[in-house]
């Protein structure tokens, strides 16, 4: 990546090498921190806090730790400035899914430039950019409004982590380092998990006049599930993420076999796009059951909204998002905006007022068997952000 011409350039340098780079990594995806609550009995975030707050505060930031939940912390380090600017948070999870299937997770073995290893995409290689960024912003003594950087625990199940830090800390702006192959993310869907049970009549299998299947009534709410998604998909599409989403996840029902059903659960998934609402997409569902009861007295049917999560848009005018988009492009060039599928915590900073935009470092294998990051997108990655922040931090 080319420098900009720039007066900031001669202050310090930037972009970390290549065997710092790899040895931060290696050090990271090195500590096992498997989220508890996916895998019980998992390491958790404990070990890799401390080497994260240990080694954010040999980089002269002033480190605080804070239990998002007993026994999982954050790390949330600042990095004080002139008081005259912005301030910017760097937000990072710290823990991972499961190992299942994968042959030396921890190993972080490095074939030319990718680090392989459970985490090191999904987000290692975000986190290592925001320390380095961090470590080269310390030592410049330029900064002119406050650095935070945020090392949560438990994005991967609850959002724990980023919830405890926005109980106290906030920003001007937040850029969330989750992987992006160096591309400007500037939207992502929200989800919804809804439950819907059917009612049925236990009886013996014998005896057909006496028992209502709830098996067979949620093979009908499956029918119009399928049809409800058809629905979604010819709505207006969201310019960057498209049309929203809806399937069955998760199905259990029935006593035993000689016996008619009483009972029938369905879990279902429904991803969301910016503009949609919980009611609304609640309301679709329960509608559907309506109109199944209405036609037929004998069924009978009703749905819960148990989790909702936000989807997530940010104005390309912030000023934020601009300098990202500056510094990003280098050489004149314009990044590639777009917007993502997954949910990611961008969506409580949103939603806590604070100007967020996602941009991370590349490679492949989120949550697969065979994960890597790139190494030099790590380096590009913590180069691009230092440079935001020296620019961003000094207006207000």
């Amino acid at each position: 990546m080319a420098d900009l011409k720039d007066p900031l350039d001669g202050l310090n340098r930037l972009r970390p090498t290549r065997d710092e780079t790899v040895d931060l990594l290696s050090r990271l995806v090195g500590t096992e921190s498997v989220n508890p609550s996916l895998v019980p009995g998992a390491a958790g975030e404990a070990r890799i806090a401390t080497l994260v707050s240990e080694w954010l505060s040999a980089a002269g930031l002033e480190v605080h730790v804070q239990d998002a939940a007993e026994g999982r912390p954050n790390v949330v380090a600042r990095l004080s400035g002139r008081g005259r600017g912005h301030s910017l948070m760097l937000n990072a999870h710290v823990d991972t899914v499961g190992t299942a299937g994968m042959e030396d997770p921890f190993s972080a073995r490095v074939v030319e430039d990718r680090l392989y290893g459970r985490g090191a995409y999904d987000m290692k290689g975000g986190l290592a950019a925001v320390m380095l960024a961090a470590r080269a912003l310390s030592t410049s003594g330029v900064l002119e409004g406050d650095l935070l950087v945020a090392a949560v625990a438990d994005e991967e199940y609850a959002s724990l982590g980023t919830q405890a830090v926005l109980e106290s800390w906030t920003a001007d702006g937040a850029i969330v380092t989750e992987p992006t192959g160096l591309r400007v993310c500037a939207a992502h869907k929200g989800f919804a998990w809804v439950t819907v049970k059917t009612r049925g009549r236990a009886a013996h299998g014998s005896k057909p006049d006496l028992g209502v299947d709830s098996i067979v009534h949620m093979g009908r709410v499956l029918a119009d599930l399928e049809a409800l998604g058809g629905e979604l998909r010819a709505r207006p599409p969201h310019p960057l993420l498209g049309t929203g989403s809806v399937h069955a996840s998760l199905i259990e029902g029935g006593q035993e076999l000689s016996s008619y059903p009483e009972r029938c659960k369905l879990q279902i998934e429904r991803r969301t796009v910016p503009g949609e609402a919980p009611g609304g997409v609640l309301g679709e569902i329960q509608s559907m059951l309506d109109r199944r009861s209405a036609a037929d007295p004998a069924f009978s049917a009703c749905a819960d909204l148990f989790v909702w999560r936000d989807p997530f848009e940010v104005d390309l005018a912030e000023p934020l998002v601009q300098t990202l988009i500056q510094e990003a492009g280098g050489s004149g060039q314009i990044p590639e905006i777009y917007g993502d599928t997954p949910w990611m915590d961008a969506a409580l900073l949103s939603a806590a007022g604070i100007p967020t935009v996602v941009f991370g470092p590349g490679g492949a294998g989120a949550h697969a068997i065979e994960e890597y990051v790139s190494i030099s997108e790590v380096q590009d990655c913590a180069y691009v952000l230092a440079r935001t922040a020296l620019r961003f931090c000094r207006t207000r």
